[in-house]
């Protein structure tokens, strides 16, 4: 029997894969989490040999929680499970240690074949995203650009980001309009919304 976790915000959509993936005579749900943090410490405590993670949760993001439970239960298997399948999310993601990567518009049965994969020791990507994947452009802007805009993005004051990111105003500035400048807009709410359509941030 493969025991599952499964964590997801939206209840509706966590219920009924538990209730699909429950159909399935090899397959145990043993544990659900409504966020990220939680998630974490069910597995610690159920150790599942799957994980079965939503991209977007309140505390942690499927991202950190892989992260996480790649270092402090390798033995789980991360499936991460997104309805913003972009090509460099799903670079992130296996950095980060997922095994795999579904949309959630894919067919029923995939998640569970999916899961068997996993657990045997194997991958798998969705082949339209890992072919979207190869073709995708790189982000033009540096780690610490990358830093800065994403607190830019939440309409955070120039000295705010400044102080989180050890930066003088104008260092901050001068990354903003260099940014602004690399992607081709006019604002620095126009480059956020860029970068986070090409999934950059």
């Amino acid at each position: 029997m493969i025991k599952l976790l499964l964590a997801d915000d939206e209840e509706l959509i966590r219920t009924a894969l538990a209730a699909l993936l429950g159909l399935e005579d090899d397959l145990e749900v043993v544990a659900q989490a409504a966020d990220g943090r939680t998630a974490v410490e069910l597995a610690l405590s159920h150790r599942p040999d799957v994980a079965v993670v939503d991209l977007e949760m309140p505390g942690l993001d499927g991202m950190a929680v892989t992260a996480e439970l790649a270092s402090a239960l390798p033995a789980c298997a991360v499936v991460i499970l997104t309805g913003h399948s972009k090509p460099p999310l799903l670079k992130r993601a296996l950095t980060a240690g997922a095994k795999g990567f579904l949309p959630k518009g894919s067919p029923g049965g995939a998640l569970a074949d999916v899961i068997r994969r996993v657990h045997a020791g194997g991958r798998y990507v969705d082949p339209a995203l890992a072919a979207d994947a190869l073709t995708a452009p790189e982000s033009p802007l540096t780690e610490r650009e990358l830093e800065v805009l994403r607190l830019a993005g939440l309409d955070t004051p120039v000295a705010v980001i400044a102080r989180r990111t050890s930066l003088s105003n104008g260092t901050v500035r001068n990354y903003l309009a260099a940014i602004v400048t690399k992607l081709g807009v006019g604002t620095r709410a126009e480059a956020f919304q860029k970068a986070r359509e090409h999934g950059w941030l």
